[in-house]
C-alpha cells in the first residue's frame, strides 16, 4: 500500500445505504486504519452535521470521528466566508446542519420577505443557498428562491447530485430542482461539495496529501470519481448505491478501477502498492 498516501471515501453509497453498512465495509475500513493510510470521508450529504455523521458511523462499527467527516455543507461555510463575507445567506435545505455552518449569516424565510423581481426588500438576502433536497423544497420555497435570485441575489449550490440511493430505492436530489432554477433565473450557481475541484482540494489539503498519491473511492461516476480525476487523483468506482450500468456507460469518461464494493478496496490498495 506504499504508493497511495491518502484514500478520500464517499459515505452514502459507498460504506452505507440509508446509514446502514454495507457487507464487508466496516472490516475493510478497519484494515486501512490498521495499514495507517491517512484517510477523509468527503460526503454531499446535507441532513447531518458531522458530529451527527460520525455518531451514525461509529453506530455501525466505523472507526471514525468528526474529524474524518468533510461535508458540503462544512465546505459551503468555508466558500461563503471567503467569496460572500458579510452577506445575508437564505438556506434551504432538508435536515439541521446550521452547526456546521460557522461564520455564516443566516436569514429565515419569514426575514427573507417575499421580494418580487426588481423590488427592494431591507430584508432580503444576498445569497439563496441550495442544500439537499427533501420536504424542505416546496413550490413556495423553491419560487421564493427564484424571485431573490431575479432581483440579484447570489445562488449556491453545495452540491448538483441528480439522485441517490435509499432503502426504498433511488430519490430525486437537488440536481433535479437546480437544473430548473437555472434555467427560469438564467443564471448558473456556484457549487461548493464535489464534482467542484475546490472541494477535493479541501480534502487534499486537511491529510497534507497530494492528488498525484491520492485515490477516491465513490459510487457517483460523474461527481465522485470523474470529477476527482480530473483534480489529479485516481479514481475508483464500486459497483453499489446509485451505480448503474447504463450510466457508466454514458458517463463523460472512464473510471481509473471498477470494483463490486467497498470491501473490495484492501486489495485493490495492495495491488497498487505492489
Amino acid at each position: 500500500m506504499e504508493r497511495i498516501g491518502a484514500v478520500l471515501i464517499d459515505i452514502d453509497g459507498v460504506l452505507t445505504v440509508s446509514w446502514k453498512a454495507l457487507p464487508g465495509t466496516v472490516v475493510a475500513m478497519e484494515r486501512l486504519r490498521g495499514a495507517g493510510i491517512p484517510l477523509a470521508l468527503v460526503t454531499n450529504t446535507t441532513s447531518r452535521t458531522r458530529a451527527s455523521i460520525a455518531e451514525k458511523l461509529v453506530g455501525e462499527g466505523f472507526p471514525v470521528s468528526a474529524d474524518d467527516i468533510l461535508t458540503a455543507p462544512a465546505v459551503t461555510a468555508a466558500h461563503l466566508r471567503e467569496h460572500h463575507p458579510g452577506a445575508r445567506c437564505l438556506l434551504i435545505n432538508t435536515g439541521d446542519v446550521r452547526d456546521d455552518l460557522t461564520g455564516v449569516t443566516l436569514v429565515d424565510e419569514e426575514e427573507s420577505g417575499s421580494a418580487q423581481s426588481g423590488s427592494a426588500h431591507g430584508g432580503a438576502p444576498d445569497v439563496v443557498v441550495l442544500g439537499g433536497a427533501g420536504d424542505a423544497f416546496t413550490y413556495a420555497a423553491l419560487n421564493r428562491a427564484f424571485r431573490h435570485v431575479q432581483r440579484g441575489a447570489r445562488l449556491v449550490a453545495m452540491h448538483r447530485n441528480m439522485y441517490w440511493r435509499t432503502a426504498a430505492g433511488l430519490d430525486l436530489d437537488t440536481g433535479a430542482f437546480l437544473l430548473g432554477l437555472e434555467r427560469a433565473a438564467r443564471v448558473e450557481a456556484e457549487i461548493t461539495g464535489k464534482p467542484a475541484g475546490s472541494f477535493f482540494a479541501t480534502a487534499l489539503a486537511h491529510l497534507g496529501a497530494t492528488a498525484s498519491h491520492a485515490l477516491m473511492v465513490g459510487d457517483d461516476i460523474e461527481s465522485d470519481v470523474l470529477a476527482a480525476q480530473r483534480a489529479g487523483l485516481t479514481g475508483v468506482l464500486v459497483r453499489t448505491g446509485k451505480y448503474l450500468p447504463e450510466t457508466n456507460r454514458a458517463a463523460g469518461g472512464t473510471p481509473d478501477h471498477v470494483i463490486d464494493s467497498f470491501a473490495d478496496l484492501p486489495a485493490l490498495l495492495e495491488r497498487l502498492g505492489a
